[in-house]
């Protein structure tokens, strides 16, 4: 039974990373996932201190997508429009032609709202570079933060 909680756990992990190409799979609550089947069904030996720096790297892990994202699309002088259209473009683009759909989408549906709000074309083209730069930014930040939890949940049991 050990083995196959352990494909399970494992499982979450990897399918946690995909989370980061398919917006659509929640890769905080796959890595949650993964926390509680070894602590219910293997051993229950992690400490508070664990539970309550997961709490702390998971809000970061939501929050760093969101300001990543937005971070970049105003400093390459998005608009507000321009950010919402990033963050949904990002969801439709894991549907579309996938994993590049997620760059490219956002990237053309910023361009297309910033020339239709009548700015520039280099205006408009700095905006959708910025909306690029946050998801990638984004993306990274998500990795490394999911690494730190995953070598974290390692080192704990």
């Amino acid at each position: 039974m050990d083995v196959f909680i352990w494909i399970l756990i494992l499982a979450c992990f990897v399918l946690s990373f995909f989370g980061i190409i398919f917006p659509l799979i929640p890769s905080p609550l796959v890595l949650w996932i993964g926390f509680l089947l070894h602590f219910f069904f293997i051993e229950g030996n992690l400490t508070l201190i664990f539970w309550g720096a997961m709490i702390i790297l998971t809000i970061v892990l939501i929050v760093s997508d969101i300001i990543a994202n937005s971070y970049f699309v105003k400093k390459y002088g998005g608009s507000k429009w321009g950010e919402r259209i990033a963050a949904v473009g990002v969801i439709v683009g894991s549907f579309i032609f996938p994993p590049f759909g997620i760059i490219l989408v956002p990237f053309i549906a910023v361009l297309a709202v910033e020339l239709s709000q009548k700015r520039s074309t280099k205006e408009s083209f700095q905006a959708a570079i910025g909306s690029l730069l946050g998801f990638l930014g984004g993306a990274f930040a998500k990795v490394v933060i999911q690494v730190i939890m995953i070598i974290w949940f390692f080192i704990a049991i």
